[in-house]
């Protein structure tokens, strides 16, 4: 299944200014990486944010955000967000902002 090419537009616009960005196809879609950890990306089935399990329950909480699910299990740190939630652009600023911390709290690659 093919990825929405708009979907990945809309992250290339919001991460337009953030020295360090990369894109790399992963989970058949687009993933953003910020100096080699992933942030975000679009899959086939919608968008996901790399938040860090210290945001899990907060990130969550933001209406449209469930599980990250991968091979069936839930993938710690991440979640899986709707394209309804993900194009409104207060929500996915939100879970974006949370992605740009969870990756600079790593050591470097």
């Amino acid at each position: 299944m093919a990825y929405d090419e708009g979907l990945v537009q809309i992250l290339r616009d919001d991460l337009i200014d953030v020295p360090g960005i990369s894109e790399k196809k992963m989970f058949g879609g687009i993933c953003f990486m910020l100096d080699g950890h992933m942030l975000c990306g679009v899959h086939a089935r919608g968008c996901m944010f790399r938040i860090g399990k210290p945001r899990e329950s907060l990130a969550r909480a933001i209406e449209g955000a469930g599980p990250m699910m991968f091979t069936g299990r839930p993938l710690g740190g991440m979640i899986d967000v709707t394209e309804d939630s993900f194009v409104d652009d207060d929500r996915r600023i939100q879970w974006l902002e949370m992605s740009l911390t969870n990756a600079r709290e790593l050591p470097a690659k």
